[in-house]
């Protein structure tokens, strides 16, 4: 059975951790139940892996997305 991951939410922003419990998988703003404004997603090493915007839910804007050392490896547009 798979392990649930970890979540805590203060003052509208949610952190999530990888199934070990120890490492950020995401954390961002949650408004109305859907996401909002900048979020951030991890490897379980600690190391940046992408990066973005919502609106009302929605991916907007540049997102980007990180290699394996943290450093900026793509970026795409959502409209």
């Amino acid at each position: 059975m798979a392990q649930r991951k970890k979540e805590e939410v203060v003052d509208g922003i949610t952190v999530k951790y990888h199934a070990n419990g120890k490492t950020i998988w995401s954390k961002g703003k949650i408004v109305n139940g859907t996401a909002d404004g900048y979020w951030e997603w991890y490897r379980i090493d600690g190391t940046i892996k992408r990066s973005g915007y919502f609106e009302d839910g929605e991916q907007v804007g540049e997102w980007t997305t990180y290699d394996k050392e943290g450093k900026p490896f793509k970026v795409t547009s959502m409209g």
